[in-house]
């Protein structure tokens, strides 16, 4: 990996700011990248002191500001401007940085990813784009949470940025692109969906048909398109799913002598199965769509999801997506 500079929202997440710092330190030193950190620097300095966190590799722009998670989302592009996460991204549109790194507001990193770092020409909405484990890799689902709302064109949109990241980040020479639907006939679905089998099916990208929800799992398509509500719907599922089996695997496990004693010979593998599902060891969701690289991480990210996230925002700054997805829009469309 390249040296890359990476803006981090120090103050961004329920863990702020001991894990975006402790992350921050750990990425410094494992990944080879540096950092800026925005928030309160009499803070941050003290927080680093107290736990005793080096700040080497890191550099302070100071804001004692913060966007709330209940704030209005569209108060970052001039109320909440000031704030940590407002700073940080003035300071990657003016070009002070590779990528960004934050844990807070989703809305409000959608609306300052949009409206202050700017789209790229021709991508009508970016997408929130999630990795989400299957048996034999992951698969990219977007829109992830960012559009509840969208039209046939949007989803389209989100064909070719999904493609062109699994082809860059993933290595996937022609990825398998899924429309999220009930069926998996070409006349299942509502309108959008109707719309945009049609749209996908015309294109050049290795399209693959409607995918229903019960064939996600196994890794039915690289890509899984959908509109935001259901993209967060299928996201949460997931990840509650995940929650509970393996509250299920331990119970079922410690209810036996016999089972307690198979528990130890299979606990390695079941810490394995657990870190696939381990939302941390991923980092975060990129906002494709934007003319820079922008990492949305967990609310809840501990000092590994972070680190982990800039490793993200160092690795989409180098892979070259945002040129190949301005490149790959097709000629003609204009910003709304």
């Amino acid at each position: 990996m390249m040296a890359k500079h990476i803006i981090v929202d120090a103050f961004g997440g329920d863990e702020a700011p001991l894990c975006n710092i402790q992350g921050a330190a750990d990425a410094v030193k494992e990944l080879g990248v540096t950092v800026t950190l925005v928030g309160d620097q009499q803070k941050i300095e003290a927080c680093a002191k107290e736990n005793n966190i080096s700040l080497a590799g890191m550099t302070i722009v100071h804001t004692d500001e913060v966007m709330g998670m209940h704030d209005t989302p569209t108060d970052i592009v001039k109320a909440k401007r000031g704030t940590s996460m407002g700073v940080a991204l003035d300071l990657l549109a003016n070009g002070e940085g590779d990528g960004l790194v934050s844990a807070g507001s989703t809305g409000a990193l959608l609306t300052g990813a949009t409206l202050i770092v700017k789209r790229i020409k021709g991508i009508k909405r970016p997408a929130l784009a999630t990795l989400v484990p299957t048996p034999d890799g992951a698969y990219l689902l977007l829109d992830s949470g960012a559009n509840a709302e969208c039209r046939p064109e949007m989803l389209v949109d989100f064909a070719v940025m999904g493609n062109e990241y699994m082809k860059r980040v993933a290595g996937l020479e022609s990825p398998r692109i899924g429309l999220l639907n009930v069926g998996t006939e070409d006349t299942k679905g509502d309108t959008l969906r109707q719309e945009t089998y049609a749209l996908l099916k015309a294109s050049d990208l290795n399209f693959v048909g409607n995918v229903e929800a019960r064939d996600v799992p196994a890794g039915a398509c690289d890509v899984l398109v959908t509109d935001g509500f259901s993209g967060n719907v299928v996201l949460k599922l997931t990840e509650g799913v995940a929650v509970t089996f393996f509250k299920l695997i331990k119970r079922t496990l410690m209810s036996k002598f016999k089972t307690k004693i198979g528990a130890l010979l299979i606990k390695k593998d079941l810490g394995g199965l657990k870190r696939l599902m381990d939302y941390s060891e991923v980092g975060g969701a990129p906002f494709i769509g934007v003319k820079a690289p922008v990492i949305k991480a967990h609310g809840s990210s501990n000092a590994k999801a972070i680190k982990n996230a800039i490793r993200q925002a160092a690795l989409f700054a180098e892979s070259g997506l945002i040129q190949a997805v301005g490149e790959a829009v097709a000629p003609g469309k204009k910003e709304e």
